[in-house]
């Protein structure tokens, strides 16, 4: 797959695509009216669409916010536009990125054999392909491990259901044990050889992480990311209150692991929400993820050299192609996939009660990010209604 890397844009491009006040009001509107009416369609259907929150970076790093529908059903109260919701895997792309700060700082290797740092665990010699993984191949998901959230025989449903069992509660999983659903499993692949996505994978970057920095996984993305680039609203997942925190609906995961409908309210989680840790492990909002992936792709949030690993670091160029057309590879924390729009940078996230998407273009300097507050919605749907607006306004902007 050819990849068109920008690390940020010049400033030729930056003026061209630099939109007046008129244009930014008409845009505005748009969106807008098309978020409404993806709202309200939902509501027609059997898809859950309480609420959304959605945010445009422009090129010139003004930051667009929107919301529509509602933050709590029963409540009728209306979504903010700065809303806070936990973003699930796209917190993958910050785990990459304070792996790729401690290779700069001479910390780490992405070619470190994962025993380096993990082979005096009593479990190691258990988990397969011990001996062989890499730091890289934890991050591009080719290690070879199942991934131990949706792997049906790995047992993990089953002891997050129990937490909910009055009769049998049990207590909050910590994220460190979750290594036991891989071990003495057969390997996927040899490591290196395949892509399966993989949940364990990133708990143990997290574990190396911490190994090698001295310190906490969430100490260190403060230090490292979430402080020096002002990403106020975004936060760990190591605690069950948060400011801002939107209630969120869960059908999906009430059906696969028995969670409470609805797993937060009055900005409070109905559960420990830190077992996703590594996995994802975050609270934010739209407007802080475009930020963010402003500042990643932008290369100020790790050097153009570490940039140019993070998008080119693809165990199988072409991993898939869907029904639309588009390729998809996944480097280190983030897909790589080939659209009509040109080479895009995504990771979408679910938690349960929360869909979340986020989306990158690199030849354009545009962010966009999508916040729904329940977990089996059509969210990729939704987002490429939004994109096919943005980037046709764009377009005719030109």
């Amino acid at each position: 797959m050819a990849i068109w890397i920008v690390y940020g844009l010049p400033a030729t491009l930056q003026a061209e695509q630099t939109l007046s006040d008129d244009a930014v009001d008409q845009l505005t509107q748009n969106v807008q009216n098309e978020l409404n009416a993806r709202q309200n369609t939902a509501q027609s259907t059997d898809e859950l669409f309480p609420g959304a929150t959605v945010a445009i970076a422009l090129p010139d790093g003004r930051v667009m916010g929107f919301a529509t529908g509602f933050a709590d059903l029963e409540k009728t109260i209306p979504m903010p536009v700065e809303a806070r919701m936990p973003a699930g895997s796209i917190g993958k792309t910050f785990v990459a990125a304070v792996v790729l700060g401690m290779v700069a700082d001479g910390k780490l290797d992405l070619d470190d054999s994962v025993a380096r740092w993990l082979g005096d665990e009593p479990w190691f010699e258990r988990l397969p392909n011990g001996g062989t993984m890499t730091l890289r191949h934890l991050l591009n998901h080719s290690s070879g491990l199942i991934d131990h959230v949706f792997d049906e025989a790995s047992g993990f449903a089953n002891d997050f259901r129990a937490q909910f069992d009055p009769d049998h509660a049990t207590d909050a999983l910590e994220p460190r044990e979750f290594v036991q659903y891989a071990l003495d499993q057969e390997p996927l692949f040899r490591a290196g050889e395949g892509f399966r996505y993989s949940e364990t994978g990133y708990i143990l970057a997290g574990m190396v992480i911490e190994k090698a920095g001295g310190s906490s996984y969430y100490d260190e993305l403060d230090r490292r990311l979430l402080q020096p680039l002002g990403l106020m609203q975004t936060s760990g997942m190591n605690r069950r209150a948060f400011t801002g925190l939107v209630p969120g609906y869960a059908p999906k995961a009430r059906a696969l692991f028995g969670s409470p409908y609805k797993v937060a309210d009055a900005g409070v989680f109905a559960f420990d929400p830190s077992l996703e840790w590594t996995g994802g492990g975050l609270v934010t909002n739209s407007q802080d993820l475009v930020r963010w992936a402003k500042a990643l792709f932008e290369g100020r949030a790790i050097s153009p050299r570490y940039l140019d690993e993070m998008v080119n670091s693809i165990a199988q160029p072409e991993q898939g192609r869907d029904a639309a057309g588009r390729t998809f590879g996944y480097g280190l924390g983030v897909n790589v996939v080939g659209t009509s729009y040109g080479t895009v940078y995504r990771h979408g996230g679910f938690f349960p009660g929360y869909n979340s998407m986020l989306v990158y273009f690199p030849d354009r300097g545009i962010a966009v990010a999508m916040q729904i507050n329940a977990d089996a919605t059509k969210i990729e749907e939704h987002i490429d209604a939004m994109l096919r607006i943005i980037m046709g306004f764009f377009s005719e902007a030109q």
